[in-house]
């Protein structure tokens, strides 16, 4: 091989090494803390989604709590199929908070990347920023915990509820009783749901003056 062939070997083989590792540069805090924060998007797209069914359920659920409670027991067979169907429904709304918090737990399992993250930050204002949004976002995360339990709890006051209903021997105050329960975890649940959407408005608030700090664009 000559000495000319030799040369031209070794430049393309540097110019490959140096191609190579511009490929493999390693990204910088700003760039690894956007890719978890896009990431949390994309993982609670189902979370969203689950949004309005769970609503449009709920509101056909209290339809028919209206209904039944304007019949009088001489429509008993009324009451007793309206009664299975809140219950089914009551089913379906399990089955989508189920659908919501696994997506919150996947975004979750993304966030806590950024742990490693925000104090690398040579910019303090950035770094700042990035701790005020984990913590939002950690309380945000428990606050989703809270309303997913105050949830499950009204959902079975409300199947036992419609149990209740079914039952022509039922004392009047036994009803009255599990009515006043249910409506006290259901205010219970509208707190869980108002401090998890403040927090949430927080995130977001946080999250687009870390972008705007950083002078990114958000993907959302």
């Amino acid at each position: 091989m000559s000495l000319k062939v030799k040369c031209s070997l070794l430049l393309c083989l540097s110019i490959l090494i140096v191609i190579i590792a511009g490929c493999t540069k390693e990204k910088t805090p700003v760039e690894k803390m956007y890719d978890v924060l896009e990431k949390v998007v994309s993982a609670e797209k189902i979370f969203e989604e689950q949004q309005n069914p769970l609503v449009t359920l709920e509101k056909r659920e209290k339809e028919i709590y209206d209904q039944i409670i304007k019949l009088g027991m001489k429509e008993y067979d009324q009451i007793v199929k309206l009664s299975d169907e809140a219950v089914l429904l009551a089913d379906e709304r399990k089955e989508l908070m189920e659908k919501e918090t696994s997506s919150i737990k996947e975004s979750q399992k993304e966030f806590i990347k950024a742990r490693d993250i925000k104090d690398k930050f040579e910019d303090p204002a950035l770094t700042k920023l990035a701790n005020e949004l984990y913590e939002i976002m950690m309380e945000r995360y428990k606050a989703h915990d809270a309303l997913y339990l105050e949830y499950n709890e009204a959902l079975k006051d409300d199947k036992e509820l419609y149990g209740m209903f079914k039952n022509k021997n039922l004392p009047l105050e036994d009803l009255e009783a599990q009515v006043t329960k249910l409506n006290e975890t259901y205010k219970r649940v509208y707190t869980a749901n108002e401090k998890f959407n403040m927090l949430t408005d927080q995130y977001n608030n946080k999250k687009l003056s870390f972008y705007k700090q950083a002078g990114l664009k958000s993907g959302k």
